[in-house]
């Protein structure tokens, strides 16, 4: 019976989906809906681990930012995907062969020696996009629970040029600030300002709402921010509109960010996957374990920590507050604490890895080293010695 009442609710709620999807649908002119991942970023600030994968493959509770986007757009009934990326990016988002959740993929290349910013590469994906209807652009290192369709009912009401996702933050000085009015407009963008000039602490969360006339702001075949070029613009003209929303959202943008966000993630999920385990092993929740975690005995592994698929970690070993990438090897009596580790890293016994400490990939660790806290070791690279500061 419990069975039965669960089944009837779940379909009742996915007609009140449907039914709300077709309802805007034919508000903005019965076409499909379209989103743009911007994924073509370096990711400089998350080295060594961005050295070896784009900031859209980061695990987040062992499975990619991407998947993450990809099936909140699908919840959305956002079935179109077109990822603006670099043909090594692509090849990277082949390659871990992402579910997609049901969506449909394309892909708009940037050109590799002349990137086109955020805005050139919406232009670049014209083609791709259409006029027909407006369409949700998302920037692919942005964790953002948003309800995309919300923001195009209010894009439509408003017939806004571009609607902005905007967020409150204590410093806005990273972001772009919008001062917006009770009618929803902003009218006024600056893009990164002093903490002491902002006008709100309402930042640009890296999604938004566009009408194709967008294009007509944006020369082809240059690079374009469209937040320092065409944001402060449209704000001016009356066409910029903002969609406030206080759910969760994180930027990876940095490694304590990064953890951060796995942590939340772990709060709100709970311990997730199972591990093979030796004799008196502790798991202090929340964790996660992808497939294949063997943990030796009398190790303690948590609260906090996630391990990726075939990690395997030795005896006596302590693990909390930290990240471990797949196929990762941690030997006898090493400690774990507030760090990142990359992929397939050996790390030995007896080795310490304090707080902001990060592992690029395939990286070799040696029996008895001591990390200072914030290491950076960069991938395959070999570390004999401790490091003191």
């Amino acid at each position: 019976m419990k069975e039965s009442f669960q089944a009837v609710h779940l379909s009742r709620n996915g007609f009140i989906t449907r039914q709300a999807n077709i309802n805007l649908q034919s508000r903005i002119g019965g076409k499909h809906l379209k989103a743009v991942v911007l994924a073509g970023g370096f990711g400089t600030r998350l080295r060594p681990l961005s050295c070896t994968r784009p900031k859209p493959l980061f695990p987040v509770v062992n499975k990619p930012l991407l998947q993450w986007t990809f099936e909140r757009l699908a919840k959305n009934q956002i079935k179109d995907v077109i990822l603006a990326v670099f043909y090594q990016t692509e090849v990277y988002i082949k390659h871990h062969r992402v579910p997609r959740c049901g969506v449909h993929v394309t892909y708009s290349h940037d050109p590799l020696r002349k990137p086109l910013g955020t805005g050139g590469s919406i232009k670049k994906a014209e083609k791709r996009i259409g006029h027909e209807s407006p369409f949700i652009v998302l920037n692919g290192d942005v964790f953002a629970d948003v309800n995309y369709t919300e923001i195009l009912k209010l894009h439509a009401k408003k017939n806004a040029v571009a609607t902005i996702t905007l967020h409150k933050v204590k410093d806005p000085s990273r972001y772009g600030v919008a001062e917006m009015a009770k009618d929803n407009r902003i009218t006024r963008f600056i893009e990164k300002p002093l903490a002491a000039t902002a006008p709100s602490n309402l930042i640009n969360a890296g999604v938004y709402a566009l009408s194709p006339r967008i294009f007509n702001y944006i020369r082809e075949g240059r690079t374009v921010s469209i937040e320092r070029e065409v944001f402060p613009r449209l704000a001016e003209e009356g066409g910029l509109y903002g969609y406030v929303f206080d759910g969760l959202w994180m930027d990876i943008g940095k490694p304590q960010e990064y953890l951060e966000l796995n942590k939340i993630m772990l709060s709100q999920i709970g311990s997730e996957g199972k591990c093979r385990s030796g004799e008196n092993v502790k798991i202090k929740k929340a964790v996660a374990f992808g497939k294949g975690v063997s943990i030796g005995g009398q190790s303690i592994v948590g609260p906090y920590a996630v391990l990726g698929p075939e990690v395997t970690v030795g005896k006596n070993v302590q693990i909390k507050n930290s990240v471990v990438l797949s196929a990762t090897v941690i030997s006898d009596c090493a400690t774990v604490d507030g760090a990142i580790i990359g992929e397939g890293v050996f790390i030995g016994e007896r080795v310490h890895i304090p707080k902001g400490c990060v592992v690029g990939d395939h990286a070799r660790i040696k029996d008895d080293v001591f990390l200072a806290t914030g290491t950076l070791i960069c991938p395959a690279n070999e570390v004999a010695q401790s490091i003191d500061v």
